[in-house]
């Protein structure tokens, strides 16, 4: 009993102390829960533990005062920031709507299915649905056919040949994603030869055999020149997309630029304008017959020879590959499974898991008052009169409570305009009885009342809301009392120019010119015609966007400048990470320490002249708002968090 009493006692003592207020302002306090929270989440690897707590309690008392200034002027009502915190809240809360556990189950097993790629070759029996009994088992017959055909291992064409009704489609490569969940689960469950038992879908019947299981292939970045020359084409059509197409490849083997000849040539419409430059892609995108050409491209810049698919002819170049990450820690990788996941129909699974398990936390509870039957027989009455548009509205049940819930109900109309909308509609109504309709319904309204209910029912989602409101609120107050306060107080931006310039000097800097290139191959000529005297305004006109340039003075530590540079020369061509590539000209180059006038140092004692606002303003509002820190807390969070 009394160690039981001590365990309450401890426990009560815990929860008081992150209750207390450890930071007062006015009447507002920020308790210890809230604070330890924030240093969480924004703390660093520091030598001094107790200053960097400390110093955080200034900063997030400060952050605090600015957000309350805020509020007082009413900012926190303004339509926009209404409108941005209801889009935020739309972005994060479907992160909250599904099961825990079952997602990471959900993301390994995609994970671990993303570093294989499976060939797999797939039979069809197509089979109406609406169809007659006698009819669907002629059907089923036929599948069971093709079924014994593959285990006594004859031959595809043979499969068809005794088969009219099969369709046979080899796939080539899937990975994770590249199939309906339900399928990608057949086709990871069999072993390279082995084939799957028949699996009937609304409108067929499927059969899957793997013919190959390989590494995955990771992800490519391509360039393609098309000749259209369709299937169906005249011979004429084909022999002159033939011709063409050698012709431009024996232009690339003798150097010219795939870009230009692509822009030039290609009749794909979607790319030709970029240079030829498809989206990057991954196994399962394309026809086996284009990807297997791909697969053939070992190292950037290499191109293939034409070749064709139904779509024409393809001249395709590599400009990049991407391997699949092998590792969970893989954050990006982890980041595009995610996105991936969220968007699939697998996603189902957690969420079924979780409505279920959410009905005990919102307190659902079917009323007593109208009986099962009622509930679905008055569905049949709706559907009997759909003419009548008001239909819903005139049943004895219509405005009678069906469902309760902790804090609101649901009334019959309600559940008559789902099931009558559910009905009406073919993509969802799939013969579903009444009853199976309205467990459906009891998912769906829950849901959404949890939804539209997540900050009592989630801390974390509220603490995310609250976060992003806070953030919202902070950045239009210090618009408002700062930035655009101090940047248009042109008299206070000299004065303290003027009582400081001795710290406004430059570096050693030069008169350039900078020419950024979309390219390298761009810069190398664009640098080559400078040399040789051509005017760099009409260059740069000529090049339509894939040559710009810009001057002024700049520090030579902000462009990498060269401090021995002799005016009239170039840089050297640096390439950037995007493929652009950048190149300088120099006119005339400064020592270390000249002073800078008031226009060159204008955006630095902007800067530094918002932070005299804003210090004088958080002292106003301290004297506002009289701050006091609860030092005796303050120490405990300080001891252990060391």
């Amino acid at each position: 009993m009394k160690k039981l009493f001590l365990l309450n006692a401890m426990l009560f003592s815990i929860a008081f102390g992150f209750s207390q207020p450890l930071i007062s302002y006015g009447k507002y306090t920020v308790n210890q829960a809230e604070f330890l929270r924030a240093y969480n989440k924004n703390k660093t690897t520091v030598a001094d533990k107790e200053k960097s707590i400390r110093d955080y309690v200034e900063l997030y008392t400060n952050f605090k005062l600015k957000v309350k200034a805020a509020q007082d002027l009413k900012l926190d009502t303004a339509e926009q920031l209404k409108s941005d915190l209801d889009n935020f809240r739309h972005q994060i809360e479907e992160n909250y709507m599904s099961d825990e556990k079952t997602f990471k189950l959900l993301m390994d097993e995609a994970f671990n299915r993303s570093q294989s790629d499976i060939h797999i070759i797939r039979y069809t029996i197509n089979s109406d649905p609406n169809a007659e009994p006698a009819d669907s088992m002629q059907k089923f017959l036929a599948t069971q056919s093709v079924y014994e055909a593959l285990k006594a291992k004859s031959t595809a064409a043979d499969i068809l040949a005794s088969n009219p009704d099969a369709k046979f489609v080899d796939m080539g490569y899937v990975t994770a994603f590249s199939l309906p969940y339900v399928y990608e689960n057949i086709v990871y469950g069999l072993k390279p030869g082995e084939f799957s038992k028949p699996y009937r879908s609304r409108k067929a019947w499927h059969i899957f055999q793997v013919v190959d299981k390989r590494k995955s292939a990771g992800k490519w970045k391509i360039a393609q020149i098309l000749f259209t020359s369709p299937q169906n084409a005249d011979d004429a059509t084909k022999i002159n997309a033939k011709k063409l197409a050698d012709s431009v490849y024996e232009l690339l083997k003798n150097g010219a630029d795939f870009g230009t000849m692509a822009r030039i040539y290609s009749d794909d419409k979607l790319t030709y304008l970029s240079g030829g430059e498809m989206p990057e892609f991954s196994t399962g995108k394309f026809d086996i017959s284009f990807e297997s050409e791909v697969v053939k491209l070992k190292t950037d810049n290499e191109f293939s020879a034409p070749f064709n698919t139904s779509f024409g002819i393809h001249i395709i170049k590599r400009l990049s590959f991407t391997s699949t990450p092998s590792s969970k820690e893989d954050e990006s990788f982890q980041f595009d499974l995610k996105q991936k996941l969220m968007q699939d129909d697998r996603i189902q699974l957690a969420k079924d898991k979780f409505a279920n398990e959410i009905l005990i936390k919102i307190g659902f509870k079917q009323s007593s008052m109208i009986s099962p039957k009622d509930l679905l027989r008055y569905v049949d009455t709706v559907m009997n009169n759909t003419e009548d548009l008001d239909i819903t509205t005139k049943t004895p049940i219509s405005n009678k409570v069906i469902i309760n819930y902790t804090k609101g109900n649901i009334k019959g109309e309600d559940w008559l305009n789902y099931a009558r909308d559910f009905k009406s509609n073919p993509e969802m109504y799939k013969e579903e009885t009444n009853a199976e309709i309205w467990e459906k319904y009891k998912i769906a309204t829950s849901l959404d009342y949890y939804r539209k209910n997540l900050e009592f029912f989630n801390s974390e989602f509220a603490n995310q809301l609250e976060e992003f409101r806070e953030g919202n609120l902070l950045f239009e107050v210090m618009e408002k009392q700062v930035w655009s306060k101090a940047s248009a107080d042109s008299i206070g931006l000299r004065n303290y120019y003027e009582a400081n310039k001795k710290q406004y000097t430059w570096a050693a800097s030069a008169d350039v010119q900078i020419f950024n290139a979309a390219s390298a191959e761009v810069a190398n000529a664009a640098l080559e015609k400078l040399r040789n005297g051509s005017d760099w305004q009409k260059l740069v006109d000529e090049k339509q966007g894939e040559l710009q340039s810009d001057s002024g003075r700049f520090e030579l530590t902000q462009i990498n400048g060269n401090t021995d540079a002799i005016p009239g020369s170039f840089s050297a061509i640096a390439k950037n990470a995007d493929g652009t590539a950048t190149f300088i000209k120099y006119h005339k180059q400064y020592p270390n320490g000249e002073q800078r006038n008031f226009e060159d140092a204008k955006g630095m004692v902007i800067n530094d002249y918002q932070n005299v606002v804003e210090k004088n303003w958080i002292e106003t509002l301290r004297k506002k708002y009289p701050v006091k820190i609860n030092e005796a807390l303050l120490l405990q969070i300080i001891k252990t968090n060391k």
